[in-house]
C-alpha cells in the first residue's frame, strides 16, 4: 500500500485542528480517501542514524467525515515513503532550518519532498519575491535606521515586516512624520540587527489582499480577497467574515504563471501569493493556506479535487534552486 508522511506544526498536532479552515486537513483527507496509508510528524520527532533520515510519527485515519490519529508513536525512515508533504508554520528559526537538513539524507530518487526543503531553506517569503521584482511594489530589505527612513521619507507610507514570521505577526504600517518612527523601526528591526522587507505601502491594501493559488506550476483561476479587520490594516483572523470572492484577471494570470513556473523549477510546487494591484506583497512557499473551504462555496467548485489529482500524481521532476536562472 502507499504510504506518505505531512510534517505538521506542532501547534495544529497539539490541538490536532483538522477542519475545513485548515489545507492539512483536505491533504490528509484526500489521501486517505484514496487508501493511502498518512502518517503525521513534526520537526522534533526527526533523527538522522547511520546517514538516513527517521521519524517517529503517527498513523492517521478517517471516521465519520472527520479526520483523527492513533495515539501509538511509529518509527520509520523518511527513505520509506512515496511522498513527504513538509509544512510547518514560520518562524523560519533554527530549529526549523535544522529540520530541513535532515532531509538532504532522504533519497530522492525514490522520495518526492513537497515543497522541496533545500528550496524552502534557500528562498524567503519576503526576500526572495524580489527574483520577480517587477512585479513587486518597490523595497528595500535592510536594518538600518538611515536607509528605513530614507525610503519613509521618498514614499512617506511605508510597511515593514520580519522576515520569518508568518500570519502577518510582526508586521508594521509607518507613514511619515509619525511620532512613534523609531520605535517601530526599532522594533522590527531587534534594535537595527536584524534585517527586514521594507515596502511601499500599496493604497488599495486598505480593501484587502488577494491570495492567488500556485499548484505544480500552474496558477488556478480560483482565488479570495483577504479583508483587514476593523482593528487593523491587515487581514488578520482566518473568518468568512473577512474573507470575499475576487477575480483572478488575465494579466495576472499571464504574469504569475511565469513565477509560477519558475517556482516549479526550484522545486516549490505548493505556494500562495499574497497580491495587491497585480503586485505580490508576498509569496507564501512554508506552509501555504488555499482556503479550500471559502473557494468551494464560493466559486461552486472543487478545488480538493483539484488537490487531490496533484498529491496522487506521479513525482515530477525539479532542479535545485541553486541552479535556476531567475
Amino acid at each position: 500500500m502507499r504510504s506518505m508522511l505531512i510534517v505538521l506544526d506542532k501547534l495544529e498536532l497539539k490541538y490536532f485542528e483538522f477542519n475545513q479552515l485548515v489545507t492539512n486537513f483536505w491533504i490528509i483527507k484526500g489521501l486517505l480517501d484514496n487508501n493511502i496509508q498518512t502518517f503525521i510528524t513534526t520537526i522534533d520527532k526527526l533523527s538522522l542514524k547511520q546517514g538516513k533520515g527517521y521519524t517517529k510519527c503517527f498513523k492517521t485515519y478517517e471516521k465519520d467525515n472527520e479526520i483523527f490519529y492513533e495515539k501509538e508513536e511509529i518509527e520509520n525512515c523518511l527513505d520509506d515513503f512515496e511522498k513527504i508533504f513538509f509544512r510547518p508554520d514560520p518562524p523560519v528559526d533554527s530549529n526549523y532550518i535544522n529540520a530541513t537538513y535532515i532531509f538532504d539524507f532522504v533519497d530522492r530518487n525514490k522520495v518526492q519532498i513537497i515543497n522541496d526543503t533545500t528550496a524552502i531553506r534557500n528562498f524567503n517569503e519576503k526576500l526572495h519575491a524580489n527574483y520577480f521584482r517587477e512585479f513587486m511594489p518597490e523595497n528595500i530589505v535592510s536594518a538600518s535606521k538611515e536607509e528605513i527612513e530614507e525610503f519613509l521619507n521618498l514614499h512617506e507610507e511605508i510597511i515593514l515586516k520580519p522576515l520569518n514570521n508568518c500570519f502577518g505577526a510582526g508586521v508594521m504600517y509607518l507613514k511619515k512624520g509619525d511620532k512613534n518612527t523609531l520605535s517601530i523601526i526599532k522594533t522590527v528591526t531587534n534594535n537595527f540587527t536584524s534585517l527586514c522587507m521594507v515596502q511601499k505601502y500599496i493604497q488599495n491594501a486598505q480593501f484587502g489582499d488577494k491570495r492567488v493559488i500556485i499548484l505544480d506550476g500552474e496558477v488556478l483561476d480560483e482565488c479570495v480577497l483577504k479583508i483587514p479587520t476593523n482593528d487593523d490594516f491587515k487581514f488578520n483572523t482566518h473568518s468568512d467574515e473577512y474573507l470575499k470572492k475576487a477575480i483572478l484577471t488575465e494579466s495576472e494570470k499571464i504574469k504569475f504563471t511565469q513565477v509560477a513556473k519558475k517556482l516549479k523549477e526550484m522545486g516549490i510546487l505548493m505556494a500562495g501569493l499574497d497580491v495587491i494591484d497585480e503586485m505580490i506583497i508576498e509569496i507564501n512557499v512554508t506552509s501555504p493556506c488555499f482556503f479550500i473551504k471559502e473557494i468551494n462555496q464560493r466559486f461552486s467548485t472543487r478545488l480538493d479535487e483539484k488537490l487531490n489529482k496533484f498529491l496522487l500524481s506521479s513525482q515530477k521532476s525539479y532542479t535545485n534552486l541553486s541552479t535556476v536562472q531567475i
